[in-house]
């Protein structure tokens, strides 16, 4: 377990990381209201590939983590398949709506659009090989995808435009993907996409619906932000959301391996997942909140300019909110992780929407107040209080599965 989440861990520092490096590198280069522009695109991508997780690769993770090497491939195939008609679809849908806004905003979602492909397979290729335990080579497609992207970044940075830096960003992963084909040798399967979504359907269909409701709520706040306090506004709050970028790299690493783990312990030892999961969240609760007190009391403002730029000092004034959401999105994960490994996806639905409505209503109700501070104190009571609920329905998950377990050995 410890090697696994170990490459997990490695894989997210390497991904996360180099989207921290371009949201760094386009806010430097931009400006606060180009940096807004990138950030709706980058929201909206977001909810995409969450979609693309709840229909393909979250099953693949609950369903064929462990499993023979010929069924894990036959899957991940499929999988994959399924990605890439996301990518695809949503692709032309953002294309058309770029076309329809026109404008800087339209740019960067058309430009959005001829690369959701690449983005979508690149990221199904991850979630397969931590599947079948080879996180050293989701690892490898991520360093693959780091040095593709800076010399696109640097020829990105010549033209100095939203949307460069976006098609810069999104074919550095087509590199990946296809790079994953090879590492795999499988190609994605549009053929076999249906019967995926047949058979995965009590899963992906609920999984589909509790990722777009969490990521979907991400994007409305980012736009209502911009409706209520300007494009500014949102460029400020992404800002201080990449200040917590190194250890969300830690966060979603740990993510990536989370599940199968958890499903592993459920297998072995069943009384032992809410333990596990209790760790899984406490720990990553307090790392949040060391990361948090080092930005705070340690980082020099020096330093912080060099980062963000004209941001800098908007963004200052928002780390202790953001610090507080992300402590309570990583003591959410550990419960999360214990449903997703009990296969409850009606429980973790019912959990993430309404955590995700919540969210909304805070960062939005917050913004019409206090413009982006109180939205980034509006999220951070949400998510807080909102860790609770996951915790007890975690706890009514264990009952129902304690149940249904001695209902089969009766019968």
């Amino acid at each position: 377990m410890a090697g696994r989440l170990s490459w997990g861990l490695g894989d997210q520092a390497v991904s996360s990381l180099t989207n921290f490096a371009v949201g760094l590198y386009v806010a430097r280069s931009l400006g606060a209201t180009a940096f807004g522009v990138f950030s709706l695109a980058w929201v909206t991508y977001g909810v995409i590939i969450n979609v693309s997780r709840g229909l393909g690769t979250d099953p693949l993770m609950v369903r064929f983590s462990g499993v023979a090497a010929g069924i894990w491939r036959a899957a991940t195939a499929r999988a994959a398949g399924t990605a890439l008609v996301v990518g695809i679809a949503t692709g032309a849908v953002s294309i058309l709506v770029g076309i329809a806004i026109g404008g800087q905003v339209g740019l960067a979602f058309a430009g959005l659009g001829l690369v959701l492909p690449f983005l979508m397979v690149q990221d199904a290729w991850r979630f397969g090989f931590f599947a079948a335990g080879q996180g050293h080579r989701a690892f490898l497609n991520d360093v693959v995808q780091a040095v593709a992207l800076a010399p696109a970044m640097l020829f990105a940075a010549k033209h100095g435009t939203v949307l460069g830096f976006v098609l810069a960003w999104g074919m550095s992963a087509g590199v990946a993907a296809i790079f994953g084909c090879f590492q795999t040798g499988i190609l994605p399967r549009l053929s076999a996409v249906g019967g995926w979504l047949r058979d995965q359907r009590d899963l992906g269909t609920r999984y589909l619906i509790e990722n777009v409701s969490n990521s979907g709520a991400s994007q409305l706040r980012a736009y209502g932000l911009g409706a209520i306090a300007g494009l500014a506004a949102v460029g400020t709050v992404r800002g201080a959301e990449l200040l917590q970028g190194p250890f969300q790299a830690v966060l979603m690493g740990l993510s990536l391996v989370t599940v199968a783990e958890a499903a592993r312990v459920l297998r072995r030892a069943p009384h032992r997942l809410p333990k596990f999961c209790l760790i899984l969240g406490a720990g990553q609760a307090g790392a949040a909140l060391c990361w948090g007190l080092a930005l705070l009391f340690l980082l020099p403002e020096f330093v912080g300019v060099h980062l963000l730029g004209s941001i800098w000092p908007a963004a200052h004034t928002l780390i202790l909110p953001a610090t507080l959401s992300v402590m309570g999105a990583s003591f959410s994960t550990g419960a999360a992780s214990g449903l997703r490994a009990l296969g409850l996806a009606r429980r973790s639905m019912r959990c993430q929407v309404t955590v995700s409505a919540c969210y909304l209503i805070g960062g939005l109700v917050g913004a019409a107040i206090a413009g982006a501070p109180g939205s980034a104190w509006g999220v951070a009571t949400a998510t807080t209080t909102g860790s609770a609920f996951w915790w007890f329905q975690l706890r009514a998950g264990m009952r129902e599965h304690a149940l249904t377990t001695q209902e089969v050995r009766t019968s």
